[in-house]
């Protein structure tokens, strides 16, 4: 039902054009009026995120990291099936949010080399490529991709709330319509999917509700009455991606993942993470998927500050954080 109320408009989510004012001479006092073009970008970014509740950023992390990533989580996953299945009670260890859909898994990840290799103290080679490490300094080491617009969202205060990758295969239903939380006036939570592979349709993107982050949306939605009418009417973009690219939405946007249909589709992986707006105290009313000791463990800041480590030639950078798991 919901899909049909949808389809009628639904259209490919596109990255916006921003194009860069010319910016040079002195201004008062004679500072120059001159702007990093990188920070100038992500107030423009984050513009164009607040108002729509969801932003396309095309090619932020390298087709060679995404590939690397990506063999990593699959080969984790294995790992992680084979694990809860002789102790089921390990669940909650790899998994999170989404452990229980035929399919589908939200994958917890490790921040240490070596991933699940390294946990309970595990040896690893300190020669193993570290693809967490690779993936996270692209997107927001020194010059990442994404760490002005985070900085812009959430400030170096900003928790980090997730860290998973979302995993379906075919057969993986279609979710129903959602926001992740439950609504609160101040955004609380900025969300990021990175596809490590071409997401054509099939394979089942994610669509977004354009501009349904607001409370007048929000309330609507909650009554059955008007829900239809909300579907119907929507601005609804699917995010077919190309391997690299990314989707950066507020947590509160209605959205839904679509059907990894059986015989045309094909394993999606997608990278993702969040972090919490320092300004929003108290429960979200959202678990968030994320190994359980690193829950209040970072903030963006300290992402940063492991990945300067990182690239000053610290191998494991995140050594100090463990493997996320609780010991009992």
């Amino acid at each position: 039902h919901e899909e049909k109320l949808l389809s009628s408009k639904s259209r490919e989510l596109i990255a916006p054009k921003i194009t860069p004012r010319a910016q040079a001479g002195i201004g008062f006092g004679g500072q120059s009026k001159n702007q990093n073009p990188k920070a100038w970008l992500a107030v423009e970014q984050a513009k164009v995120l607040k108002k729509e509740g969801v932003i396309r950023i095309d090619q932020v992390m390298s087709g060679h990291v995404a590939d690397e990533l990506r063999e990593q989580i699959l080969q984790q996953q294995v790992v992680a099936q084979t694990r809860t299945e002789d102790d089921p009670s390990t669940s909650r260890t790899y998994y999170g949010v989404e452990n229980r859909r035929k399919n589908r898994c939200d994958l917890q990840l490790s921040l240490l080399q070596g991933g699940y290799a390294a946990d309970n103290g595990g040896q690893v080679d300190e020669d193993e490529p570290h693809a967490v490490a690779e993936a996270l300094q692209e997107l927001l080491g020194t010059n990442g991709s994404l760490r002005m617009l985070y900085e812009n969202l959430v400030t170096l205060q900003g928790e980090f709330y997730e860290f998973a990758a979302l995993v379906t295969e075919p057969g993986s239903q279609r979710q129903t319509v959602h926001p992740d939380l439950p609504f609160n006036e101040v955004a609380p939570l900025y969300v990021v999917f990175i596809a490590l592979q071409d997401v054509n349709f099939p394979m089942g993107p994610t669509s977004f509700l354009l501009r349904t982050h607001t409370k007048q949306k929000n309330e609507k939605f909650n009554i059955q009455s008007e829900k239809d009418q909300l579907l119907r009417k929507a601005d609804t973009r699917f995010s077919t991606l190309k391997k690299g690219d990314a989707v950066v939405f507020d947590a509160r946007i209605l959205h839904c993942g679509n059907a990894n249909e059986p015989a045309d589709g094909s394993t999606r992986v997608l990278f993702n993470f969040s972090f919490r707006n320092p300004q929003v105290t108290g429960d979200l009313g959202y678990p968030g998927s994320i190994r359980p000791g690193y829950c209040g463990a970072l903030t963006l800041g300290g992402i940063q500050e492991a990945l300067d480590l990182y690239g000053a030639g610290d191998k494991n950078p995140f050594a100090s954080y463990s493997d996320g798991l609780i010991q009992t």
